[in-house]
């Protein structure tokens, strides 16, 4: 019996996905819409990766990335696909503070048009990844923990997976597996694998900073003739030795009118800080958020998240990594930058090589 032909006139091959973030789903969905067979384990309880959001009393918040701008024209196309899902965010003009908080002299001109999606962040990933999921080809709450030979099938492979309730599974009969995981992670499981990729020791010379990201929530703010608390702009980079950016939630379109900042700390103080006690980064950083804003007010809601690979700082330098004989690959913005525009183009080019 003969393969079912691929949209490209190839046989249809089977695909793993290892990754449910943009990376991994603007890879996937690539694939399935060229006719492959594919199957994306998510080890989170949702696909979104980093742009996943926060869920508070007080409304949700981006807790890893914050907007995204548009520069490739296939991910426009793609995002014309989901009209009216992302809107433009009035923050185009991005402050620069120095460590008192003060807006620089020379401020910036207005920038390119930065979006968001809407009612969050996460939006964008979880429609595009809808459709894997109706067809039963997500698996959430499942992390791959090994990849190895298909026993079944010379040349194929298998990947042995655990749910978050433990429960153990091995998946067999893919023709290839590709990793949309952070570069530390991937290679990671490489090594718990036992596998040698060729591409392998490309991934040890990337560099990525991790982020504490504090959240606050000002419900109190919300009364008559009250609005906002603290500057009038909506989002700033920071010279602080703490932090690197604050954005006031509540000013995105499409979200709840509570006063609302995300806070991310720099890497360099993150690294610094990155075992230290929840409680204590949060105490940090809420004194140097109030240092920097000259918001004195107590936080009716406030918590700390924990990015361990957050931004790139040394990128690969190309698209993805691939290796058709082996039948392995890997993607991510990491290969291009910290953007979230480049997780989709990596995992677009990385699922049109190897499809």
């Amino acid at each position: 019996m003969t393969r079912p032909l691929s949209r490209s006139s190839q046989p249809a091959r089977r695909f793993a996905v290892v990754g449910a973030g943009m990376a991994g789903v603007a890879c996937a969905r690539t694939l399935a819409q060229a006719g492959h067979a594919v199957t994306v384990f998510e080890q989170a309880l949702r696909p979104g990766g980093r742009t996943t959001a926060q869920e508070s009393p007080c409304g949700s918040f981006d807790a890893g990335a914050q907007y995204f701008t548009v520069r490739d024209a296939r991910f426009q196309r793609a995002l014309d696909t989901v009209p009216g899902l992302c809107r433009p965010w009035s923050a185009t003009t991005v402050r620069v503070l120095d460590a008192a908080g003060r807006v620089a002299a020379a401020a910036p001109p207005p920038g390119e048009p930065h979006w968001v999606a809407t009612p969050a962040m996460d939006a964008l990933v979880r429609t595009w990844a809808e459709p894997l999921a109706q067809a039963g080809q997500l698996l959430a709450r499942t992390a791959v923990t090994r990849i190895e030979r298909d026993s079944l099938r010379p040349g194929g492979w298998q990947v042995r997976t655990e749910t978050l309730e433990g429960a153990t599974q091995v998946h067999a009969g893919f023709d290839a597996v590709l990793l949309a995981l952070p570069a530390p992670q991937a290679q990671a499981l490489l090594e718990q694998s036992a596998l040698a990729a060729p591409w392998g020791p490309a991934l040890a010379g990337v560099d990525i900073a991790p982020c504490w990201t504090l959240m606050l929530g000002f419900a109190q703010a919300v009364r008559p003739g009250l609005t906002t608390l603290g500057p009038q702009w909506n989002a700033a980079r920071s010279t602080h030795h703490r932090i690197a950016w604050l954005a006031r939630e509540s000013s995105k379109p499409g979200r709840s009118q509570v006063e609302r900042w995300t806070v991310q700390a720099s890497p360099a103080w993150s690294r610094e800080h990155l075992q230290d006690d929840a409680a204590r980064v949060q105490a940090k950083l809420l004194k140097a958020f109030s240092e920097v804003t000259g918001i004195r007010a107590v936080p009716t809601h406030s918590e700390v998240r924990r990015w361990s690979y957050a931004q790139t700082q040394s990128p690969l330098g190309r698209p993805f990594l691939w290796d058709a004989a082996t039948g392995l690959g890997a993607c991510g913005d990491w290969c291009l930058g910290h953007r979230l525009e480049d997780a989709f183009v990596s995992g677009l080019e990385l699922a049109l090589a190897a499809a």
